[in-house]
This record gives structure tokens, sequence and C-alpha cells, in this order.
């Protein structure tokens, strides 16, 4: 059935009884699901999973109530909890590979003395160059990078707005892209 004239609470009530119906959700709501997907994300996989997820959930368990809102902000609402949900994931995973790499001991690789040099180089380069970024900007990149703190963490522990943390951590990450793009290309 071509369902693509037909209101969404139409659609969403026939989804129980006719599958078809998620097609024209989908192609009302997809790109603006995925693409906040990889706003939050930043990856497109991901955010191609995440997609799929929101509207297989619209699917099985309908939990939309129209007083709350249209079916588009309940979309979004629903894609934006779960990529958080994600990057928590991708927080946790960090801090237990931190704490595992932490609590077991470096493996050690003989190293020529060039590779050693080299090593050492980049080690003094990575220290100027974070030494040269602004006491703010230094100071989230190690919270969030040796903390494994997230942004909202951040702002919290400092006492200041998210989006300022969110400013001085991109500052922060350009200067040291500049600084340092030549290792990293």
């Amino acid at each position: 059935m071509d369902w693509s004239g037909y209101p969404d609470g139409q659609l969403l009530d026939a989804l129980a009884e006719d599958p078809s119906a998620l097609g024209a959700l989908y192609d009302r709501y997809g790109r603006l699901v995925y693409g906040l997907a990889v706003a939050i994300l930043a990856n497109r996989e991901e955010a191609e999973d995440l997609t799929h997820e929101v509207f297989v959930t619209l699917r099985s368990a309908n939990t939309y109530d129209p007083a709350r809102g249209s079916v588009g902000s309940f979309l979004t609402t629903l894609a934006r909890s779960r990529a958080i949900d994600r990057l928590r994931g991708r927080t946790r995973s960090v801090r237990l590979l931190r704490d595992h790499w932490q609590s077991s001991p470096p493996i050690e690789l003989p190293a020529t003395p060039p590779d050693q040099v080299s090593a050492r180089r980049t080690t003094e380069r990575v220290r100027a160059s974070l030494a040269e970024l602004s006491d703010n900007e230094r100071r989230v990149l190690e919270m969030a990078y040796y903390k494994g703190l997230t942004q909202a963490e951040i702002a919290d522990d400092l006492g200041v707005p998210l989006g300022t943390v969110k400013s001085w951590c991109r500052r922060g990450l350009l200067n040291l892209k500049r600084a340092l793009g030549d290792l990293v290309e």
C-alpha cells in the first residue's frame, strides 16, 4: 500500500498491522534522524546503525504520545538520547581500556637507536605544543583525554558553562593540529 499521503498519526496506527507504513515514516524522517546521529556521533556507520535502531524501536514498541509533540520531535529526541547513550558507552570502554592498560605492565619492544631518537623528539614536540596552549585549553584536554571525563563532567568540575568547555576543547585541538599536523598526516 502507498502510505505517502497519510498523516503521521495514521501511519503510526497502521504499523501494527502493516509494516510498510514504516517506510513512509522513514521517507519523511530518515534524513533528519540520520543527520542528527552523524552530528552527535561523528561516525557515518554508527549513525546508520542508530537510525535503523530508532525506526525499529518505533515499529516494535510505539511509545509515541501525540500530546507531547510531533513525530519528528519524538524521533529526534529518541535519536539524540540513543546517540548520547552510545557516546557514554564509548567513554566507559575507553575508561575500561585505560584502567586495564594502567594495571598491566607495558610490553617492551626492542627499539633501534634511530627509533628511540625519533620517539624522544616526538614526545618533546607534543609536550612543547601542549605547553603552548592556554591554561584552559590544556586543562580541559587533559581532563578529557587523561581522566576520560565528558565535556559535561568537565564543565561541572570547573564550574563553567558547557559551551565554554566545548570552545576550549576545539581551540586546543585545532592548535595542536596546527603544531603537530605533520606527525599525523
